[in-house]
């Protein structure tokens, strides 16, 4: 039997792509395709935090119904399966089943039931056992914990995911330690707040919080280098940014999800920070790890945002100078609290200030990658490009290629930058 899978949005549906992988291959004995006409089982995992990926839903579903093997099975999960439910199968009546993001552990299960709904998002799986499957070998994406206990008035992940609950550290550490044993040298811990780990966990564990996560993570023989998404700014206690700076380990590469500038809009947002926290947290970070490199996402157009509280966003990424931002404009998702603001912004006027934000931070990063032409970066191999190059990342998160072979990926490599391009970096090993 064929498998064909579809991940659309975060790196968090990445690896729960990869465990329905590990329990259809493990269980049911599948076999992964990379054409969905090969596959008898077809599935989407969706994203349904803008609304461009739902749109992309049902287009990709008319594809894949129009063009699938007759008898194969078309599934949709993640989280548009969460919230749309037993709508998508009744606008799409030849979906087989659907899955909500909550529900990964069921899919071998589910797809023995025709019709079937599973979009509990109170169900638990937070000590659940999965099958071990990686798409890279060089790296391991691991969940730290599922759901969102956070109340922004704009996203509709809490009513996807569910509330939020810390897996335990030992299931933690054992996963770390058998992708470090198959090879990988880098972990990347995932939740949607991972610095809020240690909050909630499903039965009687010991209290362990991120900061001390980390360090019993970075005790792993054989482990070099620890990354994670997403922190929230309002838990960037001053141990969580002395221990991100002072631990080998961890990469020195932060995502800040900053989504505005205004404290007013944050405010409306239901961020829980301010404009000057925010700036106090980067400050703090800098001081501590000079070297460190920061990303962020920014929302601009949310509904009531004023001209000054646009400049107040523009004002933040000129004191911050983000090495790379995600940027979109407000998108009203279905059952938030935004939805129903009526103080939207103009369409015209939204365009504009997305453009006016992206060619800021453009000239931001243009300045930032010119200081980086002859300077020496140890770099991490782990995928082969086009045209003979081998690409990986710097710890810094910087996306740096050479010219070479298969021969390079899962190794370090110091490389001398020779090329500067606007999203990657061109060098040549030195050592």
């Amino acid at each position: 039997m064929k498998l064909f899978i579809e991940t659309l949005g975060c790196a968090m549906n990445s690896r729960d792509s990869e465990h329905m992988i590990a329990e259809l291959t493990e269980k049911e004995g599948y076999e992964v395709v990379a054409d969905f006409r090969d596959a008898d089982l077809i599935l989407i995992n969706t994203c349904s935090v803008r609304e461009k990926p739902v749109s992309k839903l049902f287009s990709e579903l008319g594809v894949f119904n129009k063009r699938k093997k007759p008898d194969a099975k078309i599934g949709v999960c993640g989280c548009t399966a969460s919230h749309l439910g037993e709508e998508i199968i009744k606008r799409a009546p030849y979906v087989n089943f659907v899955l909500g993001a909550r529900n990964v552990s069921k899919i071998s299960e589910i797809i023995h039931k025709d019709r079937a709904v599973e979009i509990d998002i109170n169900y638990d799986e937070s000590e659940f056992a999965f099958n071990d499957f990686r798409t890279s070998p060089y790296k391991a994406f691991i969940n730290i914990s599922i759901g969102c206990d956070k109340s922004c008035t704009y996203c509709i992940v809490p009513k996807t995911r569910g509330d939020e609950v810390s897996i335990p550290d030992g299931l933690i550490i054992n996963e770390a330690k058998k992708a470090v044993d198959a090879g990988a040298k880098e972990v990347f811990l995932l939740g949607q707040n991972v610095n809020n780990y240690g909050r909630r966990f499903s039965g009687e564990h010991e209290k362990v919080n991120f900061s001390e996560l980390l360090r019993r993570l970075s005790k792993i023989e054989g482990l070099e280098r620890i990354r994670f998404t997403s922190p929230h700014p309002f838990h960037m206690d001053d141990e969580f940014i002395e221990e991100f700076a002072k631990n080998p380990k961890i990469c020195k590469s932060m995502h800040m999800p900053l989504q505005s500038g205004s404290t007013k809009v944050l405010k409306d947002m239901k961020r829980g920070y301010t404009k000057e926290w925010f700036l106090n947290r980067v400050e703090k970070l800098r001081t501590e790890c000079p070297e460190v490199s920061i990303s962020t996402d920014i929302i601009v157009a949310f509904p009531g945002e004023s001209d000054e509280d646009f400049l107040d966003s523009l004002d933040v990424m000129r004191q911050v100078r983000f090495n790379q931002i995600f940027s979109f404009k407000y998108s009203a998702r279905p059952e938030t609290e935004a939805e129903h603001f009526t103080n939207t912004v103009d369409e015209e006027v939204a365009s504009h200030r997305l453009t006016a934000l992206q060619t800021l931070h453009t000239e931001i990063l243009d300045e930032i990658n010119a200081t980086s032409l002859g300077k020496i970066y140890r770099v991490y191999f782990e995928d082969l490009v086009q045209d003979f190059y081998v690409s990986g990342r710097s710890d810094d998160n910087i996306v740096i290629k050479v010219k070479g072979s298969d021969e390079l990926l899962g190794e370090f490599r110091d490389v001398k930058i020779t090329s500067i391009g606007r999203t990657i970096l061109t060098g040549e090993v030195v050592a």
